[in-house]
This record gives C-alpha cells, structure tokens and sequence, in this order.
C-alpha cells in the first residue's frame, strides 16, 4: 500500500476516537432496539442480507459494535475489526451488557493489519461491511484481498455503501436552491483532506479532531478489486436513499431513510454480494 500522506492514519483514528462518546451519548445512536434485544438494521440491509444463524461472520471497520451484534443476537458468531481503541472498548463492554460475549469479539487494529490480527484464514461464511467505510481506505485492491483472504470457498461479502455518484456533490458548494454543488470528481485518485468539526449522528456535537482523509472509489474500481481477488458478483444494487442526510436537501422518508426531496436524481446508496469461488 502506498502511504499517500504520512498522517492520514493517526488523524482519520483521533477522528473517529473523539466520535465515539458522541454516538454513545443521548442524541448518538438509538440502542433501545439492541438493548429489548431485537437490533434491527436499515432497510435496505434488512430487506437483503437474509437469515445468519449459523454464520461466522468477519464485520470489518465495525465502529462501537451495534450491528456487529446485531448479526449476533440474529444468532451468528461474530469478529469484530476497528482501528479505534475506544470504538473496541465500547464494543466489548456492549456485549457484555447484552449477554453477547460468547457470540460476538472485538479486535482493534487497522484494517490493513487484518490477516494479522486475526489468524483465520478461509474461515468465515461472511464478510459485512456498511455505510461510510471504503471511503477511509486508500487501496480498495488491498482491502478485496483482505475480503476473499477470510472467507470460506463459497462464503460471500456483503456489502452497502454511499454511492460515489452522490458523493461526488456537497452542501459546502450549494446552489441557490439548496441543492448541492460538485466538489469532488468521480475518477479522482487523490487523498481528500477535510476539515469538518459536524458529526453525522449528533448536530450538536463539534469536533476538535476534525481533518479527516478520504479516498473516492468508483464502483468499476471496487467491483473489479473483488473479481480480481476471486469473488464473483452475484447481483448489484442501487437505492434512491440512504441512511443518513447526506444533503441537506435530502428528506426523511418513513422508515428513516433520507431521499431526495422531489426526484431520485442521482443513486445515494448501492449494495452487492460477492461470492469466493471455490
């Protein structure tokens, strides 16, 4: 992997570390479905991702752990992966609340130090990956390999994202009628420097810790990682909404999903699976 700017790790980690206590805190995350025992997901994830009971089930760049063990209170054995020790911390400590220690383990560590970290090659029936990770990832090549690496011979990934056709638009580049401007090109290969002290989850919350580095990867770029590390595409999806307002335009639908206020001009969100050939 090729370290385009020297700091980007440490200051996309103390990003992410500060934002913890925010999701945790009272306007974060909703844990009221996870903690009466029945974690639910997003739509879009709960209308495609299908039974888990049985699974061993690899969630990369889990975050503090909430559908981590969701998938474990639906009954599937889980690991964990985050770079962020507070993140690991809470997931741990999560998971004992909920009886899930059993089910469910956290590893921090950076993704890219994955087949490391956790020595279990060609073992898990399922990659999970969601919402706002392959934008923090310079290499998507490496990040395919690192998917087929832990998977069984006809294990799949799942994974939903950000569409890149919608992020190449943001609020900070508006126009008159509020719609957002273009910021960012869609085949860009640079690293992103930001400088946001807003968090997604909580309007309150200012940051202190807030340059982050970001990478735009078009769709051909990441499918073509995991056919070239062994996967085959099963089916691809695009969606009209997404699960947080991206824009400021965008509207709360009634499943709490955010769309565009008039027409589904550009995809938001998409989401594939990819199986390992055997």
């Amino acid at each position: 992997m090729t370290e385009i700017e020297p700091d980007w790790r440490s200051a996309n980690r103390a990003n992410w570390d500060e934002r913890v206590p925010v999701h945790l805190g009272p306007n974060g995350y909703d844990l009221t479905d996870i903690r009466s025992g029945n974690g639910t997901m997003n739509p879009i994830e709960e209308a495609e991702l299908g039974p888990v009971d049985g699974l061993r089930i690899l969630h990369l760049q889990c975050h503090f752990g909430k559908d981590t063990l969701t998938l474990a209170q639906r009954g599937a054995e889980v690991v964990g992966l985050d770079f962020s020790g507070p993140a690991v911390s809470a997931a741990q400590a999560l998971a004992e609340e909920l009886g899930l220690s059993e089910r469910a383990r956290f590893v921090e560590g950076d993704l890219y130090d994955a087949i490391k970290l956790i020595p279990e090659p060609a073992s898990f029936d399922r990659v999970f990956v969601t919402w706002g990770a392959l934008c923090w990832l310079p290499d998507i090549a490496g990040w395919a390999n690192i998917v087929a690496h832990f998977l069984k011979p006809g294990g799949s990934l799942y994974l939903a994202e950000g569409h890149p056709a919608g992020l190449v638009l943001d609020d900070s580049v508006a126009y008159p009628d509020g719609m957002p401007g273009f910021l960012v090109p869609y085949f860009d290969r640079e690293a992103l420097l930001f400088d946001e002290t807003a968090d997604y989850s909580d309007e309150t919350a200012v940051l202190s810790n807030s340059a982050t580095y970001e990478w735009m990867h078009p769709i051909s770029e990441v499918i073509t990682a995991l056919i070239d590390a062994g996967l085959t595409l099963t089916w691809f999806h695009e969606h009209d909404s997404i699960p947080w307002k991206m824009f400021e335009v965008l509207v709360k639908d009634e499943h709490g999903m955010y769309r565009w206020p008039d027409k589904p001009w550009l995809p938001l969100a998409y989401s594939l699976v990819g199986e390992k050939n055997g």
